[in-house]
């Protein structure tokens, strides 16, 4: 079994990779880590809000109860609240089934010098419409192709795509599961829907093997990151998010006026 976190470059068999892996780290100092990478993260966004001409999306996929928003949390716990956005894609509306399905995704894209941050996507459209059988085959095949096509456009433009896998074992969702049925403070986070996809376990891993395969590509590759741990899965997702920020290489902009001539009285 492969236990490290991996960037999507071959064709994988998510039963090759571990969903408890953690590097050997301890939970302690990991969590610490992860803190000084968030501290990072804020002092990049500035700087990325600053200049505004690139944007940022972050986007997670990932079975119920793998931590999307944990790890959302985490990540950004330091940046400025003022420069993200985020969207949460559920069952399309009426005026959305009326359009192309990546129509309101497109909208929901970043402005420059923002994080975008998607709990679920367009990915979806070839997961649970997949499973579910609400299209055909046909139908969800050719949207590899069109969500490929359509996030090439997106880098092409400045919008740097992090898409994040959060691989989370099915032993350890039971536990997750029985901890929100238990505590009433998470009792609103259960839903019979997620016990319905439970039982497509093996059908969604199935679909999520061919999602990766089919587009993970050099303008937005695919991050299968071990879930089980929620302390090693936000380590692993703010140190991808680090270094997209500090590969841009960002400075502060110059001021458009000339500041030495501007008296304050």
């Amino acid at each position: 079994m492969r236990n490290q976190p991996v960037v999507v470059k071959d064709r994988i068999k998510l039963k090759d990779f571990d969903p408890g892996y953690c590097a050997g780290l301890e939970k302690k100092e990991t969590k610490e880590l992860t803190a000084r990478l968030g501290h990072r993260i804020g002092e990049l966004q500035q700087r990325l809000y600053a200049n505004s001409n690139h944007a940022i999306l972050l986007l997670f996929q990932g079975m119920d109860a793998s931590g999307k928003d944990g790890s959302v949390r985490s990540v950004l716990e330091f940046v400025n609240p003022a420069g993200v956005e985020v969207a949460n894609f559920k069952v399309p509306s009426d005026e959305e089934r009326a359009h192309d399905f990546l129509w309101r995704i497109h909208k929901a894209i970043p402005r420059f010098g923002n994080i975008g941050v998607f709990n679920r996507s367009h990915y979806e459209a070839v997961l649970a419409e997949r499973v579910l059988e609400i299209v055909p085959r046909k139908v969800w095949r050719e949207r590899y192709g069109q969500i490929v096509d359509f996030e090439r456009m997106l880098a092409a433009n400045r919008v740097i795509v992090l898409k994040f896998h959060l691989h989370i074992s099915r032993e350890e969702q039971a536990v997750r599961f029985k901890e929100r049925l238990a505590n009433p403070e998470k009792n609103w986070k259960f839903s019979h829907a997620d016990l319905t996809t439970r039982q497509h376990w093996d059908d969604y891993i199935d679909a999520y093997e061919d999602m990766l395969n089919a587009t993970s590509h050099a303008a937005a590759r695919w991050h299968v990151v071990p879930a089980d741990r929620n302390w090693y899965r936000d380590f692993v997702v703010a140190g991808v998010v680090v270094k997209a920020l500090e590969d841009l290489h960002l400075k502060w902009p110059k001021s458009r006026e000339d500041l030495s001539k501007i008296k304050i009285k």
